[in-house]
């Protein structure tokens, strides 16, 4: 009887594998480059939710100011309500000994400084400086500046 072929696979043997290639890379100065790359992607993380947490009053601000213009209430109490707003958003925004004392003429050049403009002293922002001593069933000839205080909202600085 013949004899099975033999097996061709059996003779060869296996090829090494190279070792397994590190992520961390091999110069010192790749090294430096990638640890500074994930430091600034931590500083920069850090930042950005410190600006948010930072910047909480002016989305509240916002929204109340939109449940303010679409509430349905007296234009006299509007006024008033958009003046009790704006106050209460600056004595978030700056130290109150800065702030509180201001009235009249004082209180709208304080606004203008803050918002970089003349639109509070000089144009539709003067309505803001009697409307909080206005009773609320009396009628306004201006309109209230609501996209003023929008503006003054978002862009204010300190």
């Amino acid at each position: 009887m013949a004899e099975a072929p033999a097996d061709p696979v059996a003779g060869l043997i296996d090829i090494p594998l190279p070792p397994s290639i590190s992520l961390w890379p091999e110069t010192w100065t790749s090294r430096i480059t990638v640890t500074a790359a994930l430091a600034a992607l931590v500083v920069s993380v850090v930042w950005i939710l410190h600006q948010y947490a930072v910047n909480r009053y002016r989305r509240e601000a916002l929204a109340e100011l939109d449940r303010i213009t679409h509430a349905p209430i007296e234009p006299g109490q509007l006024a008033q309500d958009l003046t009790v707003l704006v106050r209460r958003t600056a004595l978030a925004a700056f130290p109150r000994e800065q702030v509180a004392q201001l009235t009249g003429q004082a209180w709208l050049d304080f606004l203008d400084r803050s918002y970089g403009g003349t639109e509070f002293s000089q144009g539709v922002g003067r309505s803001l400086e009697v409307a909080g001593y206005r009773r609320a069933d009396s009628e306004s000839d201006q309109p209230p500046p609501i996209d003023l205080i929008r503006r003054w909202i978002k862009v204010h600085h300190a």
